[in-house]
């Protein structure tokens, strides 16, 4: 029987604790004891990436709410070019130091490409605080979606203020490019978003 390992822990903002464990070549992330995330399943991640990067200009400016365990970064950085400039905001030092240490052969040697910058900060003051340095499309991998899992603190992505927040941080143009994994008790949203005047688009996305 092959056993599971745990690799790393450490406290969450909200004091829970976060886990990395393998298990016969996957690796599982899980806050508390419920699983996060795995490398068994990243059809979500890869699919928010290219309906995000379907028509990006040239020398695009991405935004990555959430690193996890790279799979969104992957997909973004094979569908755009070398004159691409990709921003991470990841909350947690430990998720970018574990990604570097134990998920090399994951997605790990991606946060060394030169077009990638990692930034251990929340995403929320990253849009925040961008000015007129906007971002061509912004990807919220955060929490699962609006309904908070990880960090209560979250769910201010997804309200009315965080919206508008994110609004001035993309680029002014014919669409503009918002992506998040929506979850089933998101409803709400997804109706805000997908308004017939509005110039994002909701997508729900399961794994």
């Amino acid at each position: 029987m092959k056993i599971t390992r745990t690799l790393a822990t450490c406290k969450t903002p909200d004091g829970a604790q976060l886990t990395l464990h393998e298990h016969d070549g996957q690796h599982f992330l899980k806050v508390a004891g419920l699983q996060l995330m795995s490398t068994t399943a990243s059809s979500s991640e890869e699919r928010m990436a290219e309906l995000s990067c379907h028509h990006l200009p040239e020398k695009p400016r991405v935004l990555i709410g959430g690193l996890g365990f790279g799979f969104t970064l992957r997909r973004v950085l094979e569908l755009t070019g070398s004159d691409a400039r990709v921003d991470v905001a990841e909350l947690l030092p430990e998720v970018v130091a574990w990604n570097r240490e134990f998920l090399q052969e994951v997605n790990g040697r991606l946060l060394d490409d030169p077009r990638v910058g990692i930034h251990v900060r929340d995403v929320y003051d990253l849009i925040d605080r961008c000015g007129n340095d906007r971002y061509h499309a912004i990807l919220l991998d955060v929490d699962n979606g609006p309904d908070p899992f990880f960090q209560k603190g979250n769910e201010r992505l997804y309200a009315k203020p965080g919206i508008i927040r994110i609004k001035n941080a993309l680029h002014p143009g014919d669409q503009r490019h918002l992506q998040c994994e929506l979850g089933g008790q998101s409803r709400r949203l997804r109706r805000k978003l997908s308004r017939p005047r509005s110039q994002y688009h909701a997508h729900r996305l399961q794994h």
